[in-house]
Protein backbone atom coordinates (compact mmCIF):
# COMPACT_ATOMS: atom_id res chain seq x y z
CA UNK A 1 0.00 0.00 0.00
CA UNK A 2 1.40 3.19 -1.10
CA UNK A 3 0.09 6.68 -0.01
CA UNK A 4 0.26 9.90 -2.26
CA UNK A 5 0.84 12.92 -0.62
CA UNK A 6 0.49 16.26 -2.70
CA UNK A 7 2.78 19.17 -2.03
CA UNK A 8 6.36 19.04 -0.63
CA UNK A 9 6.01 22.22 1.27
CA UNK A 10 5.94 22.25 5.58
CA UNK A 11 2.56 20.22 6.05
CA UNK A 12 3.60 17.63 3.13
CA UNK A 13 7.31 17.10 4.11
CA UNK A 14 5.90 16.31 8.08
CA UNK A 15 3.57 14.23 6.53
CA UNK A 16 5.66 11.99 4.89
CA UNK A 17 7.81 11.87 7.26
CA UNK A 18 5.35 10.26 9.85
CA UNK A 19 4.56 7.72 7.71
CA UNK A 20 8.16 6.72 6.85
CA UNK A 21 8.84 6.58 10.30
CA UNK A 22 5.91 3.79 10.40
CA UNK A 23 6.59 1.80 7.58
CA UNK A 24 4.36 3.11 5.28
CA UNK A 25 4.94 4.06 1.54
CA UNK A 26 4.48 7.73 0.48
CA UNK A 27 4.73 8.63 -3.03
CA UNK A 28 5.37 12.34 -2.14
CA UNK A 29 4.58 14.57 -5.25
CA UNK A 30 6.16 18.01 -5.71
CA UNK A 31 5.74 20.23 -8.89
CA UNK A 32 8.70 22.54 -8.37
CA UNK A 33 11.18 23.07 -9.97
CA UNK A 34 9.38 21.91 -13.25
CA UNK A 35 6.42 24.55 -12.56
CA UNK A 36 6.83 27.06 -10.25
CA UNK A 37 4.33 29.09 -7.82
CA UNK A 38 5.89 33.15 -8.11
CA UNK A 39 6.74 33.23 -4.49
CA UNK A 40 8.79 30.17 -4.18
CA UNK A 41 12.94 30.87 -4.82
CA UNK A 42 14.26 27.02 -4.94
CA UNK A 43 13.11 23.61 -5.37
CA UNK A 44 13.88 22.46 -2.31
CA UNK A 45 11.75 21.38 0.70
CA UNK A 46 9.61 22.88 2.90
CA UNK A 47 10.81 26.47 2.06
CA UNK A 48 10.15 29.40 4.02
CA UNK A 49 8.62 32.09 1.56
CA UNK A 50 7.50 34.59 3.90
CA UNK A 51 9.55 35.39 7.56
CA UNK A 52 11.92 32.69 8.77
CA UNK A 53 10.64 32.64 12.07
CA UNK A 54 8.14 30.10 13.71
CA UNK A 55 6.63 32.28 16.45
CA UNK A 56 7.19 32.70 20.36
CA UNK A 57 9.36 29.34 21.68
CA UNK A 58 8.08 28.88 25.40
CA UNK A 59 4.87 27.65 26.55
CA UNK A 60 3.34 30.82 27.47
CA UNK A 61 2.37 31.88 23.98
CA UNK A 62 -0.03 29.37 21.72
CA UNK A 63 2.78 29.37 18.97
CA UNK A 64 4.54 28.11 21.91
CA UNK A 65 2.62 25.91 23.04
CA UNK A 66 1.85 24.24 19.58
CA UNK A 67 5.72 23.48 18.99
CA UNK A 68 5.84 21.64 22.65
CA UNK A 69 2.58 19.99 21.58
CA UNK A 70 4.36 18.28 18.23
CA UNK A 71 7.54 17.70 19.93
CA UNK A 72 5.96 15.87 22.25
CA UNK A 73 4.13 13.77 19.92
CA UNK A 74 6.97 13.06 18.02
CA UNK A 75 7.30 16.19 15.14
CA UNK A 76 10.02 15.76 12.36
CA UNK A 77 10.11 19.36 11.31
CA UNK A 78 10.39 20.50 14.81
CA UNK A 79 13.16 19.12 15.95
CA UNK A 80 15.20 19.94 12.53
CA UNK A 81 13.71 23.37 12.66
CA UNK A 82 15.40 23.59 16.27
CA UNK A 83 18.95 22.36 14.69
CA UNK A 84 18.90 25.05 11.98
CA UNK A 85 17.68 27.85 14.41
CA UNK A 86 18.99 31.23 14.41
CA UNK A 87 19.17 33.95 17.54
CA UNK A 88 15.88 35.65 17.64
CA UNK A 89 15.31 36.16 21.37
CA UNK A 90 12.19 34.75 22.13
CA UNK A 91 11.13 33.39 19.06
CA UNK A 92 12.23 30.15 17.22
CA UNK A 93 13.85 31.43 13.52
CA UNK A 94 15.65 29.24 11.39
CA UNK A 95 18.21 29.63 8.29
CA UNK A 96 15.81 28.90 5.67
CA UNK A 97 18.30 27.67 3.29
CA UNK A 98 20.03 25.51 5.91
CA UNK A 99 16.39 23.87 6.73
CA UNK A 100 14.88 23.47 4.01
CA UNK A 101 18.15 21.81 2.39
CA UNK A 102 18.31 19.26 5.81
CA UNK A 103 14.18 18.55 5.41
CA UNK A 104 15.01 18.01 1.55
CA UNK A 105 18.02 15.61 2.43
CA UNK A 106 16.26 13.90 5.35
CA UNK A 107 13.40 13.19 3.16
CA UNK A 108 15.22 11.81 0.14
CA UNK A 109 17.08 9.77 2.05
CA UNK A 110 14.54 7.51 3.20
CA UNK A 111 13.66 4.69 1.20
CA UNK A 112 9.84 4.69 1.95
CA UNK A 113 9.25 8.00 0.23
CA UNK A 114 9.43 7.97 -3.44
CA UNK A 115 9.87 11.50 -4.53
CA UNK A 116 8.02 12.66 -7.97
CA UNK A 117 8.51 15.72 -9.38
CA UNK A 118 5.77 16.39 -11.26
CA UNK A 119 2.42 18.82 -10.84
CA UNK A 120 -0.74 16.76 -9.75
CA UNK A 121 -3.32 18.00 -11.94
CA UNK A 122 -6.47 15.74 -10.25
CA UNK A 123 -7.38 14.69 -6.76
CA UNK A 124 -5.34 11.11 -6.95
CA UNK A 125 -7.83 8.22 -6.37
CA UNK A 126 -6.67 6.20 -3.04
CA UNK A 127 -4.86 7.31 0.13
CA UNK A 128 -4.06 10.61 0.37
CA UNK A 129 -3.15 13.73 1.21
CA UNK A 130 -3.83 17.17 -0.29
CA UNK A 131 -1.04 20.07 1.51
CA UNK A 132 -0.71 21.88 -1.83
CA UNK A 133 -0.68 24.50 0.19
CA UNK A 134 -2.15 28.12 -0.70
CA UNK A 135 -0.32 28.75 -3.77
CA UNK A 136 -1.79 25.30 -5.58
CA UNK A 137 -1.65 25.23 -8.95
CA UNK A 138 -4.66 26.62 -11.17
CA UNK A 139 -5.80 23.07 -12.38
CA UNK A 140 -5.67 21.25 -8.91
CA UNK A 141 -7.42 23.77 -7.58
CA UNK A 142 -9.96 23.42 -9.83
CA UNK A 143 -10.04 19.86 -8.92
CA UNK A 144 -10.46 20.77 -5.32
CA UNK A 145 -13.51 23.37 -6.31
CA UNK A 146 -15.20 20.38 -8.13
CA UNK A 147 -14.83 18.12 -5.16
CA UNK A 148 -16.36 20.23 -2.64
CA UNK A 149 -18.42 21.91 -4.77
CA UNK A 150 -17.84 24.94 -3.39
CA UNK A 151 -15.55 28.21 -4.16
CA UNK A 152 -12.35 28.61 -3.25
CA UNK A 153 -11.62 31.16 -0.51
CA UNK A 154 -8.72 33.84 -1.15
CA UNK A 155 -6.82 36.17 1.00
CA UNK A 156 -3.56 37.74 0.70
CA UNK A 157 -0.40 37.28 2.03
CA UNK A 158 2.89 39.70 1.35
CA UNK A 159 6.73 39.00 2.08
CA UNK A 160 8.79 41.40 4.04
CA UNK A 161 12.65 42.52 2.24
CA UNK A 162 15.66 40.80 3.11
CA UNK A 163 19.12 43.10 3.32
CA UNK A 164 23.11 42.61 3.81
CA UNK A 165 24.26 43.18 7.20
CA UNK A 166 27.21 44.79 5.90
CA UNK A 167 25.38 47.86 4.12
CA UNK A 168 24.30 48.36 7.70
CA UNK A 169 25.47 51.63 9.56
CA UNK A 170 26.17 50.77 13.23
CA UNK A 171 26.19 54.12 14.22
CA UNK A 172 23.08 54.70 14.10
CA UNK A 173 21.41 50.68 14.31
CA UNK A 174 21.91 48.83 17.45
CA UNK A 175 21.90 45.52 18.84
CA UNK A 176 19.12 44.77 21.59
CA UNK A 177 16.35 42.62 22.05
CA UNK A 178 12.76 43.65 23.56
CA UNK A 179 13.26 44.45 27.37
CA UNK A 180 16.49 43.02 26.97
CA UNK A 181 15.11 39.01 26.88
CA UNK A 182 17.81 36.45 25.99
CA UNK A 183 20.39 37.84 24.10
CA UNK A 184 20.41 40.86 22.23
CA UNK A 185 19.23 39.06 18.61
CA UNK A 186 17.56 41.80 16.84
CA UNK A 187 18.89 45.21 14.91
CA UNK A 188 17.39 48.01 15.92
CA UNK A 189 16.85 51.45 13.74
CA UNK A 190 15.55 53.91 16.16
CA UNK A 191 13.97 57.02 14.96
CA UNK A 192 12.55 60.44 16.34
CA UNK A 193 9.16 62.06 15.52
CA UNK A 194 10.86 63.93 12.80
CA UNK A 195 12.45 60.76 11.07
CA UNK A 196 9.28 58.90 11.12
CA UNK A 197 6.99 61.73 9.74
CA UNK A 198 9.21 61.36 7.19
CA UNK A 199 9.29 57.88 6.74
CA UNK A 200 5.52 57.27 6.92
CA UNK A 201 4.68 60.29 4.44
CA UNK A 202 7.13 58.28 1.94
CA UNK A 203 5.05 55.30 2.97
CA UNK A 204 1.64 56.70 2.60
CA UNK A 205 2.24 58.31 -1.03
CA UNK A 206 4.23 55.63 -2.33
CA UNK A 207 2.75 53.35 -5.68
CA UNK A 208 1.81 50.00 -4.58
CA UNK A 209 1.87 47.11 -7.71
CA UNK A 210 -1.09 46.88 -9.39
CA UNK A 211 -3.43 44.07 -8.60
CA UNK A 212 -4.57 42.10 -11.41
CA UNK A 213 -8.23 41.82 -11.94
CA UNK A 214 -9.16 38.40 -10.51
CA UNK A 215 -7.32 39.86 -7.24
CA UNK A 216 -9.43 42.25 -6.24
CA UNK A 217 -11.90 40.91 -4.46
CA UNK A 218 -9.62 38.75 -1.92
CA UNK A 219 -8.98 39.98 1.02
CA UNK A 220 -6.30 40.58 3.54
CA UNK A 221 -5.11 37.96 6.36
CA UNK A 222 -4.87 40.59 9.59
CA UNK A 223 -2.40 39.22 10.84
CA UNK A 224 0.27 39.53 7.99
CA UNK A 225 -1.14 43.08 7.11
CA UNK A 226 1.19 44.79 4.24
CA UNK A 227 2.97 47.71 6.41
CA UNK A 228 1.47 49.84 3.68
CA UNK A 229 -2.25 48.94 4.53
CA UNK A 230 -1.52 48.99 8.34
CA UNK A 231 -0.39 52.60 8.12
CA UNK A 232 -3.21 53.76 5.97
CA UNK A 233 -5.18 53.18 9.23
CA UNK A 234 -3.60 56.02 10.92
CA UNK A 235 -0.64 57.99 11.83
CA UNK A 236 0.55 56.09 14.99
CA UNK A 237 -0.50 52.34 14.02
CA UNK A 238 3.00 51.24 13.07
CA UNK A 239 4.28 53.23 16.32
CA UNK A 240 1.69 50.75 18.14
CA UNK A 241 2.52 47.68 15.81
CA UNK A 242 5.46 46.19 14.15
CA UNK A 243 7.22 50.13 14.80
CA UNK A 244 6.70 49.88 18.58
CA UNK A 245 9.84 51.18 20.58
CA UNK A 246 9.02 49.49 24.12
CA UNK A 247 11.50 47.63 26.23
CA UNK A 248 14.38 48.96 23.70
CA UNK A 249 16.52 51.09 25.23
CA UNK A 250 19.54 52.43 22.83
CA UNK A 251 22.28 51.94 26.15
CA UNK A 252 24.41 54.67 23.90
CA UNK A 253 21.59 57.08 24.83
CA UNK A 254 19.39 55.38 27.39
CA UNK A 255 16.76 57.30 25.72
CA UNK A 256 13.39 55.26 24.60
CA UNK A 257 12.70 56.35 20.94
CA UNK A 258 9.56 57.69 19.34
CA UNK A 259 9.89 54.50 16.55
CA UNK A 260 12.05 51.76 15.98
CA UNK A 261 12.92 48.92 12.74
CA UNK A 262 13.74 45.61 13.71
CA UNK A 263 15.81 43.62 11.52
CA UNK A 264 15.86 39.78 12.67
CA UNK A 265 18.51 37.24 11.45
CA UNK A 266 17.54 35.35 8.37
CA UNK A 267 20.76 32.99 8.00
CA UNK A 268 23.25 31.32 10.07
CA UNK A 269 25.97 32.84 8.31
CA UNK A 270 24.69 36.02 10.57
CA UNK A 271 25.00 37.89 6.53
CA UNK A 272 21.32 38.29 5.87
CA UNK A 273 18.48 40.00 8.03
CA UNK A 274 14.97 40.88 7.25
CA UNK A 275 12.60 43.68 8.22
CA UNK A 276 9.88 42.39 11.13
CA UNK A 277 6.78 43.61 10.48
CA UNK A 278 8.01 45.25 6.73
CA UNK A 279 5.52 43.00 4.27
CA UNK A 280 4.77 45.23 1.71
CA UNK A 281 3.55 45.35 -2.08
CA UNK A 282 4.96 48.75 -2.74
CA UNK A 283 6.76 48.92 -6.52
CA UNK A 284 10.52 48.13 -5.54
CA UNK A 285 11.92 51.53 -6.34
CA UNK A 286 9.47 52.40 -3.91
CA UNK A 287 10.88 49.62 -1.44
CA UNK A 288 14.19 50.99 -2.11
CA UNK A 289 13.22 55.05 -1.22
CA UNK A 290 11.22 53.81 2.06
CA UNK A 291 14.08 51.61 3.64
CA UNK A 292 16.77 54.36 2.57
CA UNK A 293 14.40 56.59 4.32
CA UNK A 294 15.13 54.79 7.77
CA UNK A 295 18.16 55.46 10.02
CA UNK A 296 20.89 53.27 9.72
CA UNK A 297 20.21 51.61 6.46
CA UNK A 298 20.69 54.86 4.20
CA UNK A 299 22.91 52.82 2.13
CA UNK A 300 21.33 49.32 2.57
CA UNK A 301 21.77 46.59 -0.34
CA UNK A 302 18.45 44.98 -0.72
CA UNK A 303 18.73 40.90 -1.53
CA UNK A 304 15.13 40.19 -1.64
CA UNK A 305 12.50 42.58 -2.11
CA UNK A 306 9.34 42.67 -0.55
CA UNK A 307 6.57 41.23 -2.62
CA UNK A 308 2.62 39.72 -2.15
CA UNK A 309 0.40 36.99 -3.43
CA UNK A 310 -3.13 35.63 -3.40
CA UNK A 311 -3.33 32.65 -1.11
CA UNK A 312 -5.77 30.19 -1.75
CA UNK A 313 -7.97 28.17 1.28
CA UNK A 314 -10.60 25.58 1.28
CA UNK A 315 -14.21 25.96 3.43
CA UNK A 316 -12.49 23.50 5.96
CA UNK A 317 -15.96 23.86 8.41
CA UNK A 318 -18.30 22.36 5.46
CA UNK A 319 -15.33 19.86 4.41
CA UNK A 320 -13.25 18.45 7.30
CA UNK A 321 -14.04 16.66 10.10
CA UNK A 322 -11.45 17.69 13.04
CA UNK A 323 -9.17 14.48 12.28
CA UNK A 324 -8.33 16.74 9.04
CA UNK A 325 -10.04 13.83 7.27
CA UNK A 326 -13.05 15.21 4.41
CA UNK A 327 -16.23 14.22 5.00
CA UNK A 328 -17.30 13.11 2.08
CA UNK A 329 -14.34 11.01 0.74
CA UNK A 330 -12.74 7.87 3.34
CA UNK A 331 -8.58 8.01 2.80
CA UNK A 332 -8.36 11.59 1.68
CA UNK A 333 -7.12 14.16 4.06
CA UNK A 334 -6.24 17.45 3.68
CA UNK A 335 -3.22 19.62 5.75
CA UNK A 336 -1.39 22.99 5.68
CA UNK A 337 -1.89 26.29 5.12
CA UNK A 338 -4.73 24.78 2.14
CA UNK A 339 -7.11 23.97 5.30
CA UNK A 340 -7.05 27.38 6.17
CA UNK A 341 -4.65 27.46 9.51
CA UNK A 342 -2.35 30.45 9.13
CA UNK A 343 1.34 30.36 9.66
CA UNK A 344 4.35 27.77 9.76
CA UNK A 345 4.18 26.73 13.16
CA UNK A 346 0.54 25.35 12.00
CA UNK A 347 0.93 24.18 9.03
CA UNK A 348 3.44 21.83 10.58
CA UNK A 349 1.21 20.64 13.04
CA UNK A 350 -1.48 19.89 10.12
CA UNK A 351 0.77 17.80 8.57
CA UNK A 352 1.88 15.90 11.69
CA UNK A 353 -1.52 15.16 12.83
CA UNK A 354 -2.73 14.49 8.99
CA UNK A 355 0.49 12.20 8.88
CA UNK A 356 -0.47 10.30 12.20
CA UNK A 357 -4.75 9.65 11.25
CA UNK A 358 -3.92 8.15 7.81
CA UNK A 359 -1.44 5.73 9.75
CA UNK A 360 -4.00 5.15 12.24
CA UNK A 361 -6.54 5.26 9.26
CA UNK A 362 -4.75 2.31 7.37
CA UNK A 363 -3.90 0.31 10.60
CA UNK A 364 -8.03 0.07 11.59
CA UNK A 365 -7.12 2.20 14.48
CA UNK A 366 -9.87 5.41 15.24
CA UNK A 367 -8.75 8.38 13.99
CA UNK A 368 -7.38 10.96 16.67
CA UNK A 369 -9.32 14.09 17.33
CA UNK A 370 -7.39 16.24 20.19
CA UNK A 371 -9.81 18.28 22.26
CA UNK A 372 -9.82 21.84 23.03
CA UNK A 373 -7.88 21.91 25.86
CA UNK A 374 -4.78 21.24 23.27
CA UNK A 375 -3.86 23.97 21.05
CA UNK A 376 -3.80 21.33 18.21
CA UNK A 377 -7.07 19.98 18.78
CA UNK A 378 -8.56 23.85 19.37
CA UNK A 379 -6.91 24.60 16.21
CA UNK A 380 -8.25 21.87 14.67
CA UNK A 381 -11.90 21.96 15.94
CA UNK A 382 -11.81 25.52 14.84
CA UNK A 383 -11.88 25.01 11.34
CA UNK A 384 -14.27 22.34 11.21
CA UNK A 385 -16.49 23.89 12.89
CA UNK A 386 -19.89 23.76 10.66
CA UNK A 387 -21.39 26.63 12.62
CA UNK A 388 -19.22 28.90 10.82
CA UNK A 389 -20.90 31.72 8.93
CA UNK A 390 -17.52 33.71 7.27
CA UNK A 391 -14.56 31.36 8.10
CA UNK A 392 -11.25 33.12 7.29
CA UNK A 393 -7.97 31.86 8.11
CA UNK A 394 -6.91 31.54 11.48
CA UNK A 395 -3.17 30.56 13.09
CA UNK A 396 -2.82 29.36 17.35
CA UNK A 397 -4.33 31.47 19.61
CA UNK A 398 -5.65 31.26 23.13
CA UNK A 399 -9.16 32.24 22.51
CA UNK A 400 -9.87 29.13 20.65
CA UNK A 401 -8.68 26.62 23.48
CA UNK A 402 -11.37 25.67 26.01
CA UNK A 403 -10.46 28.08 29.10
CA UNK A 404 -9.81 27.44 32.49
CA UNK A 405 -11.22 28.54 35.65
CA UNK A 406 -8.43 30.74 37.94
CA UNK A 407 -9.71 32.12 41.79
CA UNK A 408 -11.81 35.61 41.30
CA UNK A 409 -8.34 37.54 42.84
CA UNK A 410 -6.02 35.67 39.62
CA UNK A 411 -8.75 36.30 36.77
CA UNK A 412 -7.01 39.01 35.18
CA UNK A 413 -3.50 36.91 35.98
CA UNK A 414 -2.74 36.59 32.24
CA UNK A 415 0.58 34.55 32.53
CA UNK A 416 -0.75 31.62 35.04
CA UNK A 417 -3.55 30.99 32.46
CA UNK A 418 -1.17 30.42 30.07
CA UNK A 419 0.99 28.50 32.25
CA UNK A 420 -2.23 26.68 33.36
CA UNK A 421 -3.40 26.18 30.04
CA UNK A 422 0.02 24.97 28.71
CA UNK A 423 0.50 22.78 31.83
CA UNK A 424 -3.37 21.35 31.36
CA UNK A 425 -2.60 20.63 27.09
CA UNK A 426 0.69 18.99 28.02
CA UNK A 427 -0.43 16.61 30.53
CA UNK A 428 -2.56 15.33 28.07
CA UNK A 429 -0.51 14.63 25.59
CA UNK A 430 1.99 12.92 27.57
CA UNK A 431 -1.17 10.43 28.36
CA UNK A 432 -1.70 9.65 24.64
CA UNK A 433 1.76 9.19 23.82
Amino acid sequence: MEINIIGAGLAGSEAALQLAKRNIKVNLYEMRPKKTTGAHKTDKFAEFVCSNSLGASDCSNASGLLKKEMELMGGELINIARKCSVPAGNALAIDRELFSQTVTDTITNKPNINVIKEEITEIPSGYTIIASGPLTSEPLAESIKKFTNSEHLHFFDAIAPIVEKESIDFEKAFWASRYDKGEASYINCPMNREQYEKFYNILINAPRIELKEFEKNAKFFESCLPIEVLASRGVDTLRFGPMKPVGLIDKRTGKENYAVVQLRQDNSAKTLFNLVGFQTNLKWGSQKELLQSIPGLENVNIVRYGVMHRNTFINSPKILNPTLETKKRKGLFFAGQLTGTEGYTESIATGMLAGINMSRLINNQELLILPKTTMLGALTQYISDESHDKFQPINSNWGIVEPIELPKKERKNKKLKAEMISNRSIEFIKSII
